[in-house]
């Protein structure tokens, strides 16, 4: 089988729809699908910030009940779970409605209408969704494949890839051992900046803890590791990271995350990792990288739209 892996979409119906054209899938049956039998894998972050909520939804649960796709959680799924399910133990959220939180889900909970009839059946879905696929030959999550972490999420998937219901209610609570697995493979590797340092991350919010360029091992030091919007990129201190902090991919898989919002030019990260998340949410283009078999992986796979 060949795919194409679909970054970050965060509801951006057009780039979508233009993107699996360019692609080469067409609409049958009411599905889209490709002629050769190529298959799309989507990693995560379907939701929040764009105009096509619903649209982008329904395109990617289709082409999933159709065998023309597949799509793991992201990190905003995975919030959006918690956003809208009630903990057991007190009958409060598990992810508390306060006012950042809303902010952030302000486009998917206004298109869907919170805690509407469709609001719940899309939160259902999202809970059937793997947090990582793994094919042997490549192998796909949203942020981080670590494979502590991997392994620990894994022992709480079914044959389906749904998570156990305890975990993922345990994966939100704070500093437990769920909560750092989900943290891990959703939102990547994280790492607290020294003495009073802090930058401001995309929504103007400021933060003491970077995620840092796991897939790196050349990245020796917090500025050069930091994943931050460039323009906050001086207000990290360029001195070495702790000796704790090892950073490097893991084995020669191929393996592929969305979730960085890199900027520039798309390229592959190495032979073996290949960050696609260009920012399509706002203004940058929505990346695919057409896989074929290969084991090495090439800047020339890669297909966008801006």
């Amino acid at each position: 089988m060949d795919y194409d892996i679909i970054a970050d979409i965060h509801g951006q119906i057009g780039k979508l729809e233009a993107l699996l054209k360019k692609l080469g899938y067409r609409i049958k049956d009411g599905t889209w699908c490709h002629p050769q039998g190529r298959m799309a894998l989507f990693l995560g972050d379907l939701i929040d910030r764009g105009p096509g909520q619903v649209e982008v939804l329904t395109i990617v649960r289709n082409m999933t009940e159709a065998g023309s796709g597949r799509t793991i959680l992201g990190n905003h799924e995975w919030n959006a779970i918690g956003f809208a399910t009630r903990d057991p133990e007190n009958g409060d959220w598990l992810r508390p409605r306060t006012e950042n939180k809303v902010k952030e889900h302000r486009e998917f909970l206004a298109q869907v209408g919170c805690d509407s009839d469709l609001h719940k059946e899309l939160v259902d879905w999202f809970k059937t969704l793997p947090p990582f696929i793994d094919l042997g030959n490549i192998r796909v999550c949203h942020a981080w494949w670590n494979p502590e972490s991997i392994a620990k999420v894994g022992e709480a998937m079914d044959a389906t890839g749904r998570l156990d219901e305890s975990f993922m209610i345990e994966s939100f609570r704070k500093g437990s051992e769920p909560w750092k697995a989900m943290e891990a493979v959703t939102k990547g590797y994280e790492i607290r900046l020294p003495d009073d340092c802090f930058f401001l991350d995309h929504n103007g919010a400021p933060r003491k803890d970077i995620r840092v360029r796991w897939w790196d091992d050349s990245a020796t030091g917090y500025r050069a590791a930091a994943l931050v919007p460039e323009g906050e990129r001086e207000r990290i201190p360029d001195i070495l990271l702790p000796d704790d902090v090892k950073l490097g991919a893991v084995d020669n898989v191929p393996t592929f995350v969305g979730h960085y919002w890199l900027t520039g030019t798309p390229g592959v990260q190495s032979p073996t990792v290949a960050v696609l998340d260009f920012g399509a949410g706002k203004a940058g283009p929505l990346v695919a990288y057409r896989w074929s078999g290969e084991s090495e992986l090439s800047n020339e796979r890669l297909v966008w739209v801006a």
